[in-house]
């Protein structure tokens, strides 16, 4: 994959835009493009490392708090986007994930 963004699409974690003249939308669906295995996968992991990474929980409770509505999937979805790129960084520069090198 050349960047992350074209990680996450292929993951099926991407948003349509709902527009249409000067709207636009502010709750937008997650697209159903994708592997729809791996996106369960990638969402499950994120989940883990909410769990186990304070700066990944710090994150998901700052996007928990921004919104009212969906505010746990959303939060997921944004902490899993988070996760992919750091999978992508560390697969681009075969190195081992360490706590101390990520910050």
């Amino acid at each position: 994959f050349p960047n992350a963004n074209a990680l996450a699409k292929y993951c099926g974690i991407v948003w349509n835009d709902n527009n249409s003249g000067d709207f636009v939308a502010q709750d937008k669906h997650m697209s159903k493009a994708g592997n729809r295995y791996l996106r369960y996968y990638i969402i499950e992991a994120a989940g883990s490392v909410i769990r186990h990474c304070p700066e990944y929980k710090a994150f998901y409770d700052k996007k928990y708090a921004e919104t009212r509505n969906h505010q746990h999937k959303r939060a997921l979805a944004l902490t899993s986007r988070k996760f992919i790129r750091l999978l992508f960084g560390l697969l681009d520069k075969s190195q081992l994930y360490s706590p101390d090198k990520s910050r």
